[in-house]
């Protein structure tokens, strides 16, 4: 069979080069997941958006109290968002987002 000049040449790629490329994706695949966890999406707004409403309830006019029944509401929801935000948070720092395992089939990569 006859080569075709037009054609580049692909380069021979040994099992380690694919293994390592495999490697290298997973774990940037494992640190994208770490970075995206909801629990530090839904966390953080619960956390920002606990702030605003509780800074709005502690300069709420008694005119506003007494429109919500002598009930300070955006205190107590921003309070609330601000537990729901650490929560989240906190459940993040002490159950984190676990490494990824080494596919079945594939031999590990010996630390140098």
């Amino acid at each position: 069979m006859t080569e075709h000049p037009e054609q580049p040449r692909r380069p021979h790629y040994t099992e380690q080069d694919l293994q390592r490329e495999v490697t290298e994706l997973e774990t940037k695949s494992a640190t994208a997941a770490r970075i995206f966890d909801l629990r530090r999406i839904i966390g953080g707004l619960f956390v920002v958006y606990g702030v605003i409403v509780t800074i709005t309830g502690i300069t709420d006019s008694q005119a506003a109290i007494d429109k919500a029944e002598g009930v300070n509401i955006n205190l107590w929801t921003g309070i609330g968002m601000l537990l729901l935000g650490v929560f989240f948070l906190a459940w993040l720092k002490l159950r984190p987002t676990p490494p990824p395992l080494p596919p079945e089939g594939l031999p590990e990569e010996p630390e140098q």
